[in-house]
């Protein structure tokens, strides 16, 4: 027997369980192309469109972050600007005159550098600025390796001055002493 006259023979003797059956698979068949798949489809849709929301949530709170950190570091450096223009300048003309004229002595001197001479020039104005700058010239002496831990004492320190100029010369070549002229600047704010 060939193989269409079996299978014939078979939907016959079958045909109570073979319709139902087909009717069954065609039933699937429309459901699954009418309803399961455009549902899936629209799952697949939201599910995209969650994970973008996702994203842009996520955007946006490193947005937010970032400007929160800017703010908080603005408020910080505020802060530390204050805090520097309190504690680390001099806060008046008298300070500044302290520092330069009996503070850097005391350094000097603490060093075995010896402080012969200093001369200040008028306060000026910084241009753009609250600040006023102090300027005052040393004339010192002493041998190089205390010079030297001088020079670094002196941009150390906490109190704040700047070495505008340096020079060095040999003053005694027996004693291997060294003239040194400096010329500092301090700065205050002004008063308002």
């Amino acid at each position: 027997m060939s193989d269409s006259v079996l299978a014939r023979r078979v939907l016959r003797e079958h045909r109570r369980l073979v319709v139902p059956l087909t009717l069954a698979l065609l039933v699937n068949i429309a459901l699954f192309a009418l309803v399961i798949y455009p549902l899936s489809q629209r799952v697949a849709n939201i599910a995209q469109r969650e994970s973008s929301a996702a994203a842009a949530l996520a955007a946006a709170r490193k947005e937010h972050a970032a400007a929160t950190g800017t703010l908080t570091g603005k408020d910080r450096a505020a802060e530390e600007l204050a805090r520097f223009y309190k504690e680390v300048l001099p806060g008046d003309l008298p300070a500044a005159r302290r520092l330069t004229h009996k503070r850097i002595p005391d350094v000097a001197e603490q060093f075995d550098v010896e402080w012969y001479n200093s001369s200040a020039t008028p306060p000026a104005p910084e241009r753009g600025s609250s600040l006023i700058r102090y300027t005052t010239k040393l004339d010192l002496a002493g041998r190089y390796r205390d010079v030297r831990t001088f020079i670094h004492a002196l941009e150390t320190a906490p109190e704040f001055v700047v070495i505008d100029d340096i020079s060095l010369r040999e003053e005694d070549a027996e004693d291997g002493l060294l003239q040194l002229a400096l010329q500092l600047s301090t700065y205050y704010k002004a008063a308002e």
